[in-house]
């Protein structure tokens, strides 16, 4: 899965009750548009370009999948949710909201409703000074200064000053309470691309399963009775020692791990794959190993339903899983909930994704976070 974009957002008022203006647009840009990362303070600031009451201001940096043309689309329509209503004018207005894409990761868009980084940043204290804060060592692709650079040259002679503190979204959701996430579900749920997107968020090291490397997995879908003991077992060492050496050796950088895998997976799998005494073979294997292994403080599984999965596989084109029988998908799905049930001590977040797609709608993500928050509190 790409990246996200990392982007830097400007919010306005000076119509209304301003405060509320603002903290209403962080909440629905972060619940309908894209992960709200970093909020600044809020400022105060003279009018810019015309003679008006004061504006409120704040800058947030966020997370998104979208490109820029569709992250500026869904930023209009969110400003006309808001009440904004634009005029024909190209004069400066008074506004109940102004959202701005001040830059777009290091790129450098001229189009006609888009211009990134945003034209007027170098002279606009009230997106300089909260920018500082929010993102202190960015630099502008065109100048090639740094914020502390550019304030020293800003031509902004008007007041901006500092006001009060603004809250941001997942400031309330403490992933970092715990010290090993573990989420889990069947083949093409959606696991690493969720794990992904919770490390790049919450500042959090991954540990993603290395089935790309397994020789015997396409082999195992041309012949199974052949390959899936040996298949089995080459997963069963490979996550063990990933695991091992991950969680051995924690990044001092990084607030928590996150994996896209928990290694008793390996039963579940070997139980549906495996010949009867071949699974009595690997249990007495797998329950050595088993006991040296560190619990996940939160174990995540996403269910999908199996017709959602088959179409997930085909999407994602891997050409040794396009032939995966629906059967084979249900008998996992049922092995994972067999497992939770016998779990008494884990902390288990089973959350139903079949109609969810929380790579691409901004509200199916957030709704996976507060569930996730729930097992914080």
């Amino acid at each position: 899965m790409n990246q996200q974009h990392q982007v830097i957002l400007s919010l306005g008022s000076n119509q209304g009750n301003r405060l509320e203006n603002i903290e209403r647009c962080i909440d629905l840009l972060h619940n309908e548009v894209a992960t709200i990362i970093k909020v600044s303070s809020l400022y105060e600031s003279d009018s810019w370009g015309f003679n008006s009451d004061s504006f409120y201001n704040c800058v947030v940096l966020v997370h998104t999948h979208k490109n820029a043309q569709k992250l500026l689309k869904n930023i209009l329509k969110l400003e006309k949710k808001l009440g904004r209503v634009r005029s024909e004018s190209k004069e400066y207005q008074s506004r109940i909201i102004d959202i701005d894409i001040i830059a777009f990761d290091d790129e450098i868009i001229e189009e006609e409703f888009l211009q990134v980084p945003h034209k007027h940043l170098a002279n606009r204290l009230f997106v300089l000074l909260p920018m500082k804060e929010v993102v202190p060592f960015w630099i502008h692709p065109i100048l090639q200064k740094s914020i502390s650079e550019i304030l020293k040259i800003c031509n902004d002679t008007g007041n901006c000053k500092k006001i009060s503190k603004l809250n941001a979204p997942l400031e309330i959701i403490k992933l970092n309470k715990f010290n090993y996430i573990a989420v889990e579900g069947n083949i093409g749920a959606g696991k690493t691309t969720l794990v992904t997107k919770i490390a790049e968020d919450f500042n959090a090291k991954t540990v993603l399963e290395r089935f790309a490397d397994n020789p015997f997995l396409p082999k195992f879908y041309k012949d199974q009775n052949r390959y899936a003991f040996p298949l089995e077992m080459s997963f069963l060492a490979d996550r063990y020692q990933q695991i091992s050496d991950d969680l051995a050796q924690f990044d001092l950088f990084k607030d928590f791990i996150v994996a896209d895998y928990h290694i008793f997976k390996s039963l579940i799998f070997a139980k549906v794959t495996l010949a009867e005494d071949e699974v009595r073979l690997y249990k007495t294997l797998f329950d050595i190993i088993y006991k040296e292994m560190p619990k996940p403080d939160l174990y995540i599984y996403l269910y999908q339903n199996t017709e959602r999965l088959l179409q997930n596989i085909k999407r994602r084109g891997r050409i040794y899983e396009q032939e995966i029988p629906a059967e084979y998908l249900e008998k996992i799905n049922n092995g994972y909930l067999d497992y939770i049930k016998t779990q008494k001590d884990l902390n288990v977040l089973i959350i139903d994704v079949s109609e969810k797609d929380f790579l691409k709608n901004q509200e199916d993500y957030t709704m996976i976070l507060k569930e996730i928050q729930k097992k914080i509190c």
